[in-house]
């Protein structure tokens, strides 16, 4: 199952911000949530360790279990390094690519526009947020739904980063997002140790 509670919560379980709103949460309670946050020991075993940074890439795409055990395995199948190829896959669901071209404020907001039919690929409406974007293509913004206040607010770059992946061609303007390239593991800013997320898997 996917996590479906507050997310600064969440953020502080995983010992890092998940989203961009809990950056200033986590900066005030970095510990975790509950009662005892400040006083919980946590287990430093290997296998822990290897866990809990496969907990954090999890929550970090609002994956189920059986959704990154799926991405593992394709990318086992992959020439590359296989956590290199898990975070390129992960990367190019259609949800993520919306984050990182600033369309979305969360993950969570990325999976919602896509679930309610906003979001086209190459002029064909996609609804599942899955979706593997590949080098080429190109996601768009529906024409009807141009005028909701989200797509607005993201046509005027409000949720973009300061620098945009260097994978992605964006314009805000006409809410558009060309994938350039696949992902190299040093264009992601996401701050966790995928190989120790091999290592839980490959156990």
């Amino acid at each position: 199952m996917r996590y479906t509670g507050p997310k600064v919560r969440l953020s502080r379980r995983a010992g890092v911000p998940l989203t961009r709103k809990a950056v200033k949460y986590f900066e005030k309670r970095p510990y975790p949530p509950g009662e005892h946050g400040r006083r919980v020991r946590r287990s430093t075993s290997d296998y822990a360790v290897r866990q809990a940074e496969k907990q954090k890439l999890r929550w970090y795409y609002d994956l189920s279990e059986k959704q990154l055990a799926r991405v593992y395995e394709n990318a086992k199948k992959r020439p590359g390094r296989t956590g290199e190829e898990m975070i390129a896959e992960l990367e190019l669901r259609l949800a993520t690519v919306l984050l990182r071209a600033g369309f979305a404020a969360s993950i969570y907001a990325a999976r919602q526009f896509i679930n309610h039919g906003h979001i086209t690929v190459d002029g064909k409406k996609v609804d599942i947020p899955s979706y593997q974007v590949k080098p080429g293509q190109i996601v768009s913004v529906r024409e009807k739904s141009r005028k909701l206040v989200p797509f607005i607010e993201a046509a005027e770059g409000v949720h973009a980063d300061e620098k945009i992946a260097s994978y992605l061609a964006v314009s805000h303007k006409d809410l558009t997002i060309a994938v350039v390239d696949r992902p190299k593991r040093e264009q992601v800013p996401v701050p966790f140790d995928e190989q120790l997320v091999v290592e839980y898997y490959a156990r």
